[in-house]
């Protein structure tokens, strides 16, 4: 079997959650026995495929493109949805003027306004988002899982989601669980020289700084505590002003690492007690599967899809409730290891599952004896 991966254009420019499920998949989907390429053009000669694999539907204006160009070429569609709109974030959280406009708009028209921004700012703008000014951020939405063969979620729950919105029926879909890499985030020998111990027994919060994230709470509920919190991630380039007041707020007890290679993470997991991604929507939050893998208790909240994957093993808070934040850490630090979660992500949540169950849906889509 040879497939395509296509996605957004900047994919290794911005590079992101989506970038490391892509190239993750890729890898052990190869292991498998399928070729597989990864084509960020609109328009490649799709000859050679035996179908094409779309991700990330919050893109619609380069994938939608691609999908294009699939149908003309008579292939079908695999799509990693990776499906998750932040309006809740943006109607209470986002502040400023657009957090007034996003309460009388709709949440496709915060979309939409957001990307045309963004497109604009990072100087991309192409036939794709032309095609959006017309046809609207749902309306593309719409055209590509319209055309779509088989969905590819991460949970149940985001597939419910994507078929609400966009009003699916007789749909087919697998639910390809996002993973860690279990040969480096499972690793228990102790190394006595990382350079992270003098974090030891911290608080830890890998992702990038910003208003989505809610680091600004996460960084108010350890004010005055005894906690060390070590954010670990970029800082977001278009909330200057919101990074600003996190640096401003942190005290003391909370330290900057910024952004660190993957693969260091490992060192850093191994020190931490507890890791809190307190976001306003994850599906689930890879670092949150990472951390628990390593033995870090998980303090998430319940936007998105983390209940899917970490039940009632988690701690859970509300990302505009610093006291609830605050709690929810306190718990997670006086509690014992969950031994219970990280055999349950190593067991289900590892590329190798994401790639079997991938390689099954192709195989529902596509007449492989024939090829």
């Amino acid at each position: 079997m040879k497939v395509l991966f296509q996605t957004r254009t900047n994919l290794f420019d911005a590079p992101g959650g989506d970038m490391i499920q892509l190239l993750k998949t890729k890898e052990h989907l190869e292991k498998l026995g399928v070729e597989v390429d990864v084509s960020l053009e609109f328009e490649p000669d799709l000859s050679k495929y035996d179908l094409v694999h779309l991700f990330n539907l919050m893109e619609p204006q380069d994938i939608y493109l691609q999908m294009l160009n699939a149908k003309k070429q008579n292939k079908k569609i695999a799509l990693s949805t990776i499906y998750g709109l932040y309006t809740e974030f943006e109607r209470k959280a986002r502040g400023g003027l657009f957090q007034q406009v996003a309460n009388v708009i709709s949440p496709y028209q915060i979309a939409y306004i957001k990307t045309v921004i963004k497109q604009y700012y990072e100087n991309r703008f192409h036939k794709g988002v032309f095609k959006m000014l017309y046809k609207g951020y749902y309306g593309l939405m719409k055209e590509i899982v319209d055309n779509t063969a088989v969905f590819l979620p991460n949970s149940v729950s985001e597939m419910n989601r994507v078929a609400a919105e966009f009003k699916l029926k007789n749909y087919t879909f697998a639910d390809i669980p996002n993973a860690i890499d279990k040969t480096i985030f499972s690793d228990e020998e102790n190394n006595p020289s990382n350079p992270f111990s003098p974090y030891q027994d911290c608080i830890l919060c890998a992702a990038r700084i910003e208003g989505r994230k809610e680091t600004l709470n996460l960084v108010r509920a350890v004010k005055g505590t005894n906690y060390k919190l070590v954010l670990v991630g970029k800082e977001s380039k278009n909330q200057k002003k919101y990074v600003e007041k996190v640096r401003q707020e942190a005290g003391d007890n909370v330290f900057f690492l910024g952004a660190i290679p993957h693969e260091d993470l490992k060192q850093l997991y191994k020190v931490a007690k507890v890791h809190a991604l307190v976001s306003w929507m994850e599906t689930p939050g890879l670092s949150s599967l990472e951390a628990a893998a390593m033995g870090c208790n998980i303090v998430v909240t319940r936007k998105g899809d983390t209940y899917d994957y970490f039940e009632d093993d988690a701690f859970y808070c509300e990302p505009d409730d610093v006291n609830s934040i605050k709690a929810a850490i306190d718990n997670a630090f006086s509690s014992p290891v969950n031994p219970k979660l990280k055999q349950k992500i190593l067991d289900n949540y590892i590329w190798e599952k994401t790639a079997e169950e991938t390689y099954k849906a192709y195989q529902k889509i596509v007449n492989i004896t024939n090829n």
